[in-house]
């Protein structure tokens, strides 16, 4: 089944890691990748690390609808994550919620 991709959701999440917490965040993150793949409505979740600022993760996230990405937000994937943010984060999750034009 295609989704239009006006209903689709699409993200780029931004996580700084403390520092000498960046592995462990990276650690973090590149373990929920192969569950978070399998949630359904997960059209894309990949991982990557900023060539500009070392110690931050950048998530490109494409989600079937706001539903899909509502229940990732709640599930265990995500939540055992965040459950980590105090000890590995440095500065607040920042999301920037994108709207496809091409």
């Amino acid at each position: 089944m295609t989704v239009p991709p006006s209903d689709q959701v699409q993200l780029v999440a931004y996580l700084v890691a403390k520092p000498g917490q960046e592995q462990a965040l990276a650690d973090a993150i590149t373990a929920i990748v192969p569950t978070v793949l399998t949630e359904p409505g997960c059209l894309a979740y990949s991982a990557h690390v900023s060539r500009e600022r070392p110690g931050t993760i950048v998530m490109y996230e494409v989600w079937q609808d706001q539903a899909a990405l509502d229940a990732h937000a709640a599930g265990a994937a995500f939540t055992g994550l965040a459950a980590q943010f105090d000890t590995l984060l440095g500065e607040p999750l920042r999301i920037d919620l994108l709207r496809r034009i091409a």
